[in-house]
């Protein structure tokens, strides 16, 4: 299906012309079969003398309808041939153009058929009507099914232009007869000529219109049968192929994106409403892709968790009473190095400071609720519950001390936590707002880092969150002396890691 412009133009240079004549003239072949050796010639003095004419007729006439239809061939893909060669996004026209060669050709094809059963009806009119007659509907019929078998085959030969041509954009209006007219179209053409076809037969004989032994009558019946389940068969199978593999690759791209793959696309080469199908399963993969990478961009601005939770329960202002662990970090000196160094690089610091922050927060169950400049704001129990809110601040904490020395060693951090309880929820206005905690618990825990930062731990926690501490955590901490935190009208009794 895929291939550049110049592989498309050559694939289709001398296929489609071949496929296209091909098929006219087999048909022609089986249906001059049919009248010089099988259909009786009704009301004829010289038999012999007819089918000669017709033999050479049919040869003359091929001689003229060949090159009429090449050309004709080649004048409806000029412009196709021209687009393709141009390399660029197709205009309305030359999109409308090529999805409508197949049907412009189904009428060339029609218009010689009807020409070649114009000419043998009167080439034979001279033996009597009856004649006449059997002849215009014999190449009727056959002129018909294999019109069907063209424009199948041709609307086949023709997908990777389709597909080009509908890359960019598909028409609102399907520009060719949907699945139910092309079913119905199949039936006719393939199945319901050629049993037409053989009820006239019959019908001709009890009318009187032929007089044919059984014996001829047999292999008549034999012929058009086979005409019918043959022609039925492949007109049925194209009409099934152009509209299964397309329903089958819609459904494989579905599967793909039910397992997660979000890069899934399908090609768009029909221009009915198969082809609106697959251009609406495309766009409902960009639609979904977008709404993943705003699901992306909203869990990091506002942290995974609590995207999850807005997109679950609805977003609506105000909050709730939680309890909660909050711990809050804040460089030292962070004034010197925004004067020391340029502005790119102190980014660069902070980002690899943040790495370190987010991680240590992220292994311990809590959240980054928001980054202050320089200084971060987590939470150990909202917006989901944790069983130990207090004992993961305080492991955090720990860690991220531990691995900005290591791993940073140019920035300096103090960090305080706290515990206690605090609303939980989105704060600001209808067309602007953040989830946030609020509450003593989180001015606490940044007076505690205040503290901190001339700590040589560079860490302090309330006695509250060690004490609400489970399993071992707590008894890596020892309390010390109490002390009036800034802002604060009780003093806090001030625990350090031992």
């Amino acid at each position: 299906m895929r291939g550049t412009p110049s592989e498309i133009e050559r694939r289709l240079r001398t296929p489609y012309a071949a496929f296209m004549v091909g098929a006219n003239v087999i048909g022609a072949l089986v249906v001059f079969t049919l009248v010089r050796f099988l259909l009786p010639l009704p009301g004829v003095d010289d038999p012999a003398a007819t089918q000669h004419l017709n033999v050479v007729a049919f040869g003359a006439y091929l001689l003229f309808a060949v090159p009429v239809g090449v050309l004709s061939v080649l004048r409806l893909m000029r412009p196709v041939r021209e687009w393709l060669r141009s390399d660029r996004a197709p205009t309305d026209a030359e999109q409308h153009a090529v999805l409508l060669v197949p049907a412009r050709e189904l009428v060339v094809h029609a218009v010689l058929w009807g020409l070649g059963a114009l000419a043998f009806t009167l080439l034979n009119l001279h033996d009597g009507w009856h004649l006449a007659l059997v002849v215009a509907i014999t190449v009727g019929l056959g002129g018909a099914a294999t019109c069907a078998v063209a424009y199948l085959l041709a609307q086949r030969v023709l997908r990777p232009a389709a597909a080009r041509a509908l890359a960019e954009r598909v028409p609102d209006d399907p520009a060719l007869p949907g699945i139910a007219d092309r079913l119905l179209l199949t039936w006719a053409l393939g199945t319901g000529v050629p049993v037409l076809g053989l009820t006239l037969v019959g019908a001709g004989q009890l009318t009187g219109v032929l007089d044919a032994s059984a014996d001829r009558l047999a292999l008549v019946a034999l012929a058009l049968g086979g005409i019918a389940l043959s022609v039925g068969l492949a007109v049925t199978a194209l009409t099934a192929q152009s509209l299964a593999e397309p329903l089958d690759e819609v459904r494989r791209a579905l599967t793909r994106l039910q397992e997660g793959a979000t890069d899934v696309h399908v090609d768009v080469y029909d221009g009915s409403e198969v082809g609106l199908l697959q251009a609406g399963f495309n766009r409902m993969v960009e639609g979904l892709r977008e709404r993943e990478e705003l699901r992306d961009l909203f869990g990091r601005q506002v942290g995974e968790d609590v995207a999850r939770q807005a997109l679950e329960r609805g977003i609506t202002l105000g909050g709730e009473e939680r309890d909660v662990a909050v711990l809050f970090i804040d460089l030292v000196g962070s004034t010197e190095l925004a004067h020391d160094r340029p502005p790119t690089e102190v980014v660069d610091v902070l980002n690899e400071f943040f790495c370190v922050v987010v991680a240590a927060v992220d292994a311990a169950g809590g959240t980054v609720n928001k980054f202050v400049g320089d200084a971060a704001l987590c939470v150990f129990g909202a917006p989901l519950d944790h069983d130990d809110a207090a004992g993961a601040a305080l492991a955090a904490a720990r860690t991220m001390r531990d691995q900005l020395r290591d791993e940073v060693p140019q920035c300096d951090a103090g960090i305080g936590v706290s515990a206690g309880t605090v609303v939980a929820g989105n704060v600001g206005a209808a067309e602007r707002f953040e989830y946030t905690v609020i509450g003593d618990p989180v001015n606490e825990a940044s007076r505690l880092t205040e503290l901190a930062k001339a700590r040589d731990g560079r860490i302090l926690a309330s006695e509250v969150a060690v004490r609400s501490a489970g399993g071992d955590e707590a008894a890596r901490w020892e309390l010390g002396d109490s002390e009036v935190l800034r802002g604060r009208a009780r003093p806090t009794r001030l625990a350090e890691p031992r």
